[in-house]
């Protein structure tokens, strides 16, 4: 009887892990920050601009000194066909504005989801990965500092 109550003791933990919030920071945390700040109605097009030139490897941009940008999504949830390798799509939710895209884009959120830590799933030939509560931070002049700082991104498993 102690071995089956430890038993589920265990499995219960493990469960409650697998559902704790995620942290990733670093080049991942900035590709996703840039890749859904792109399409966030909250992110300033200034901001927008700092973000894209970052993640294409200006890591000085013109930014207010002592600013960070803040990117919020509400859930992200992408799949991808391991039977018809061409089709890639995503969903990103922020607040009531939805918003769907497909093709390379969805395939860049896609990986830069399985690169920081978000686990796969798969059913009858797709493979999907979803997030819920992202909230990234990318701060410009720690980034431009280049010692591996700079952008930081939590994240819970989809609801």
């Amino acid at each position: 009887m102690k071995r089956i109550f430890a038993t589920a003791l265990f499995i219960l933990a493990a469960d409650g892990a697998a559902l704790a919030a995620s942290t990733t920071d670093g080049a991942g945390a900035l590709s996703l920050a840039a890749l859904a700040g792109k399409h966030s109605p909250a992110v300033k097009p200034a901001e927008k601009a700092a973000l894209g030139k970052l993640a294409d490897g200006h890591a000085k941009v013109a930014f207010p000194k002592g600013k960070t940008i803040e990117v919020v999504v509400d859930s992200i949830s992408c799949r991808a066909s391991n039977v018809d390798i061409t089709q890639h799509a995503c969903e990103l939710t922020f607040g009531q504005k939805k918003v769907q895209l497909s093709g390379r884009l969805a395939h860049e959120i896609f990986a830069t989801l399985l690169e920081v830590g978000v686990p796969p799933d798969g059913a009858a030939g797709t493979i999907y990965a979803a997030a819920s509560a992202l909230d990234c931070t990318v701060d410009p002049d720690e980034v431009a500092q280049k010692a591996g700082g700079g952008a930081q991104c939590k994240y819970e498993p989809p609801k």
